[in-house]
């Protein structure tokens, strides 16, 4: 039997993205009109952490394994996950309280040991490290409300880390579709890297997307929970908060419980002092969406505890639920018939998946990790449509570009000069106009 308070929030969900395809709330003359290049004038991107696509979905699709379906039209247009992995190894039911025991090793040197040249085989058995046969577990009722808005939005099933490796390794190509480090190793020398795992710290001259969004006169903003704690700890001399939530399972003021600036790419940046105009709490998103003072580009992140990230006690449907009502907030504002909303996570976490990442990318030398999940949500969402269409992080970096910097991508002269923009996923209808894939 399904969990009651799942289905409830699923429910309440698909409510929400109802209001959402539906264009729920008005254009009211307050809302500020931006130069783009469609009708989305507004783009919330929301970055969840350490799930593969088989670890979340590969319950959902429906498709045979190694099908590789060409039509587009719900859970039969995408592979499910095997029955047994590539060594025999029988999936382990991802739910929370695996969540809260089990972390994977995602390290760069152990997902390219899990991916072994694309043969997919080693993460539950052979001589690499991370070696678990919890690595391949696969979620069904945890991830309730996630196949629900799946069935209401658009769903791309060759979406990739853009980097074998780490949580800021990858998160960086959010921000500048670049390769700078592997895995962990640097973190913003930011408010509260003191109180990071991450000691060593780094910054960059080089342009962001935020930079581009600033010359070009654009807003954009950064909404993480625990930044003013964080903020209110460096103040008093602290390098943690003195107390956690008090809904965090950890209890301790210490990652997941506390604001972790790695977790926020674009601090890394020259630009990116820590300012309030740029970095707010996350409460702050509300407040936006209710004056009509949304900027152009919004990045939201949830605390550790509420991020996916397994282990330290974390549990998927803290996660879950922090994600379902932040939909349910935009999609009764008025900013829903003109937002774009894009969920993804920002690597694999060691989970398995069965389909193997491209080829190592031109640009920078680096090697592809597994595939995550990534949905657009709401009313510029193709509905019930899944993309076969290869895409990563940079790919938002250059649909960003297109949408708002006058339609020239590959300003960054990186990654987003390469990858394929993420048009597959959008209505052209109601962008007015067809987005580039």
């Amino acid at each position: 039997m399904r969990d009651k308070t799942l289905s409830a929030a699923g429910a309440a969900l698909v409510a929400a993205m109802t209001l959402l395809g539906a264009g729920c709330g008005s254009d009211a003359p307050s809302l500020t009109t931006y130069p783009s290049s469609s009708n989305i004038q507004n783009v919330i991107l929301i970055v969840q952490e350490n799930k593969s696509f088989d670890s979340y979905f590969g319950r959902y699709c429906t498709a045979a394994t190694g099908s590789n379906p060409t039509c587009t039209t719900g859970a039969s247009c995408c592979e499910a996950a095997p029955a047994m992995d590539p060594n025999g190894t029988l999936p382990t039911v991802l739910d929370d309280k695996l969540s809260q025991m089990f972390d994977p090793d995602h390290s760069q040197a152990c997902m390219l040991s899990h991916i072994n040249g694309g043969l997919m085989n080693g993460y539950t058995a052979g001589g690499g490290c991370g070696v678990d046969v919890r690595n391949f577990a696969l979620a069904t009722t945890v991830v309730d409300p996630y196949w629900q808005l799946a069935a209401r939005s658009s769903l791309a099933d060759r979406y990739f880390q853009p980097a074998a490796g780490a949580s800021a390794e990858n998160d960086m190509f959010f921000a500048a579709a670049r390769f700078q480090f592997v895995d962990n190793t640097f973190g913003p020398d930011f408010v509260g890297h003191t109180c990071s795992f991450i000691s060593a710290t780094a910054h960059y001259a080089t342009p962001s997307i935020t930079s581009l969004l600033d010359g070009a006169g654009l807003p954009w903003r950064v909404y993480a929970e625990g930044i003013d704690a964080m903020r209110g700890a460096v103040a008093s001399g602290n390098p943690c908060p003195a107390e956690p939530p008090i809904d965090c399972p950890l209890g301790l003021p210490i990652y997941p419980c506390v604001f972790d600036s790695s977790d926020i790419p674009f601090a890394y940046y020259a630009n990116a002092n820590d300012d309030p105009e740029h970095f707010l709490e996350l409460k702050h998103i509300e407040t936006d969406l209710h004056r009509g003072t949304l900027p152009a580009f919004s990045y939201v992140k949830f605390l550790g505890f509420r991020s996916e990230h397994a282990g330290l006690q974390s549990r998927v449907t803290d996660g879950v639920a922090a994600v379902t009502d932040l939909l349910e907030t935009i999609a009764r504002s008025r900013y829903a018939s003109r937002t774009l909303v894009i969920l993804t996570w920002d690597e694999s976490g060691g989970y398995f998946d069965h389909v193997a990442p491209p080829a190592t990318n031109v640009v920078d030398g680096e090697a592809y990790g597994a595939r995550t999940p990534m949905m657009v949500v709401g009313h510029f969402a193709r509905p019930n449509v899944v993309s076969h269409v290869t895409m990563e992080h940079s790919s938002i970096v250059r649909f960003l570009e297109w949408n708002f910097l006058g339609g020239a991508t590959g300003q960054l002269g990186a990654r987003d000069a390469n990858v394929n923009n993420i048009g597959s996923l959008i209505d052209p209808t109601a962008a007015g106009v067809a987005v580039p894939e």
